[in-house]
């Protein structure tokens, strides 16, 4: 009984485990804030990168 409070007090006093918790909501709420910027700038980023696109299709090449 004495190893089971012992490793249950060395469970309770672990900050490992809480740290790791933390980390993972970290990455979480980073991942759901990028998600939500694409998708509310998707449209935009979009649109954008075909200007861009058409625009250096658009452009002459060198015979280089």
């Amino acid at each position: 009984m004495a190893k089971f409070v012992a490793a249950a007090r060395k469970f309770v006093r672990d900050e490992e485990g809480a740290a790791i918790v933390e980390y993972g909501l970290l990455v979480c709420l980073i991942a759901l804030g990028t998600i939500a910027a694409l998708t509310l700038l998707g449209g935009n980023l979009s649109s954008m990168f075909s200007g861009v696109a058409g625009t250096v299709a658009a452009q002459p090449t060198t015979g280089h």
